[in-house]
């Protein structure tokens, strides 16, 4: 078993006054050649847009990125046509592929939006650009993990790649376990609140812990806690 661990005071920052954002990998102005990525998870942003703010239109290509409001709603507007609004207990994901161009707004005029940006690198490169989302009930994820994207799971949301997001949303005392879908993978886990407890890890709010070369995990929540897995790829393919 290998292991990382990336309290939440060593990431990097940035803030512009319109967004506050928190980056676990190397991200912007902010580069650490040891944190770069985990496998195939490339972008694990912390982020705060103030009221009407936001990211104006630019491109992507070939990323698989996933957007998770914690609070607030954000606008998203894409080359393709789409206009849309995710709310909190969303989560969307956009396929980039041969290219796309998007803006990603805060909705709100009356207070912050907070959402986790996530980018994990593509199965297959240059495919058609394609955006889903999904709204999910937090009941469905109280004492249990809830899958909400997976490459085989017509309840989640489809990714282009062998990779699998989870949310939980944990009593204190509440213990469960987690295992990899396919024994080459990693998991990444951010700690979103609370204090939780991962294969002996003690992890705090906003804590990541990458773990691979095992195929389970013992997850034990010492307070009130929400957690997001994220298993990918620890090789990188197309990248």
């Amino acid at each position: 078993m290998k292991t990382i661990v990336h309290k939440a005071a060593t990431r990097g920052h940035a803030s512009f006054g319109w967004l506050n954002s928190y980056h676990t990998f190397s991200f912007g102005g902010y580069h650490n050649p040891e944190r770069v990525h985990f496998g195939a998870l490339r972008v694990l942003n912390d982020d705060t847009v103030a009221k009407g703010m936001g990211f104006s239109k630019h491109p992507h290509d070939n990323m698989e990125i996933v957007s998770i409001p914690l609070s607030g709603d954000l606008h998203h507007n894409d080359s393709t046509g789409r206009d849309k609004i995710i709310r909190e207990h969303d989560v969307q994901i956009m396929s980039a592929g041969s290219g796309i161009a998007h803006s990603e707004m805060n909705a709100n005029h009356d207070r912050e939006v907070k959402f986790l940006q996530i980018w994990v690198f593509p199965k297959e490169r240059n495919i058609e650009p394609r955006y889903d989302q999904k709204t999910f009930k937090p009941v469905d994820r109280n004492n249990q993990l809830l899958t909400v994207v997976a490459p085989d799971d017509t309840n989640a949301l489809w990714i282009n790649q062998d990779a699998w997001f989870s949310l939980g949303k944990f009593d204190k005392d509440f213990s469960t376990g987690y295992t990899f879908h396919k024994k080459e993978n990693g998991v990444y886990v951010f700690v979103i609140s609370g204090n939780v407890t991962v294969n002996g890890e003690p992890l705090g709010t906003r804590d990541g812990f990458g773990i691979w070369d095992t195929d389970q995990l013992a997850i034990q929540a010492d307070t009130d806690s929400e957690i997001l897995l994220i298993e990918v790829p620890m090789q990188i393919q197309g990248a």
